[in-house]
């Protein structure tokens, strides 16, 4: 049922990608109150708890989808475990040019350009203290505003954590994504060590004022890095005592494309979907392996069906989290994940 349904989803503004996306969106969020029957019937319970956090199953939903946050009520209905909303800047910003956002359909593919497009830190807040969290953990990827130069990187990212801070469950630093320039040089050891040393802080800072312990701060990694810059990328990580990792984001590889999408691979941005199930899953396994397994990870990247899902955790996966898979699978692909984990 759900191949008619998405073959009329991708139709919507005459097949472009970012209007469907737009669309379906607002759909959800107006959908939201009446979807409790669906979620009862979708929603799967397979509890477990990670960097402290009790998620009620293991599947997420990954940053991109709902940037805004304005469909937060309708993705626990649909199945997910836990929602991650953004990247938020603490700056509005429109993103890059359109069009940005490409469907590769035989390679079960998304390339996307979109640049940080968000009403900034300070209205995602507005909303959230509104009584709009979802009734599932909240993750808040932070990213870095383009207007920003980055050598201010520490205080831009600092702005969007303190708006955010008591609104999120947890908080992903997006130094990954390959669509604002200069943004993954801050995975480089000495950039990287100076900001989670500073946002480290803050959080611990911002937690003192609640009486309470500091949320949990994860460093979202790109599958391009090669194992020895992985490697120096957790190092860090551990010298800030930071919670976990979110590997991957897109890739800037175009291997994997099918013979009929190569006309879209020399689209500019970040590939996800099918071809990034193998690159995804061996960051995450080195990842695992490189930490003797004491580093929490969130597997996402090329999660199609069940089986990648039950080889990311296998990999060393805590949790996963779902984007293209989900636009080319829909909530069955959700549950199935979830049922396969209880």
């Amino acid at each position: 049922m759900y191949k008619l349904i998405r073959r009329g989803l991708f139709r919507f503004g005459g097949g472009d990608a970012e209007v469907a996306h737009h669309r379906t969106t607002a759909i959800l969020a107006k959908a939201a109150p009446v979807l409790g029957p669906l979620g009862k019937v979708l929603t799967v319970d397979a509890p477990v708890t990670v960097f402290g956090v009790r998620f009620p199953n293991p599947v997420g939903l990954a940053a991109g989808m709902d940037k805004d946050g304005t469909a937060l009520h309708a993705w626990p209905a649909l199945g997910f475990g836990f929602v991650e909303v953004g990247t938020v800047t603490a700056i509005a910003q429109p993103g890059n040019p359109k069009p940005r956002l490409f469907r590769l359909v035989d390679s079960e593919a998304v390339i996307n350009r979109m640049g940080f497009n968000n009403s900034g830190a300070d209205a995602l807040a507005s909303r959230l203290l509104a009584g709009r969290k979802p009734k599932v953990p909240l993750g808040i990827s932070i990213g870095k505003s383009k207007v920003v130069p980055v050598e201010q990187a520490v205080e831009d990212y600092r702005k969007s954590l303190r708006a955010l801070y008591p609104y999120g469950d947890y908080f992903a630093v997006n130094v990954s994504s390959p669509n604002t320039p200069g943004l993954r040089g801050l995975q480089d050891r000495s950039a990287l060590s100076e900001l989670l040393a500073e946002l480290t802080l803050e959080c611990k800072a911002l937690a003192e004022r609640e009486r309470s312990a500091p949320r949990p701060l994860l460093v979202k990694i790109a599958p391009d890095l090669t194992d020895e810059a992985i490697a120096e990328v957790l190092e860090v990580c551990d010298e800030h005592g930071v919670s976990g990792v979110i590997a991957t984001n897109t890739t800037l590889s175009r291997e994997g494309i099918a013979p009929a999408d190569q006309h879209l691979a020399s689209e500019a941005g970040g590939l996800s979907g099918r071809p990034l199930t193998v690159r995804a899953r061996e960051v995450v396994s080195f990842v695992h392996k490189q930490t003797g397994g004491s580093l929490p990870i969130i597997g996402v990247g090329g999660i199609m069906d069940t089986d990648d899902a039950a080889r990311m955790f296998d990999a060393g996966a805590s949790l996963v989290q779902l984007y293209t898979g989900f636009i080319y699978g829909g909530p069955g692909l959700v549950r199935r994940i979830g049922r396969s984990r209880r």
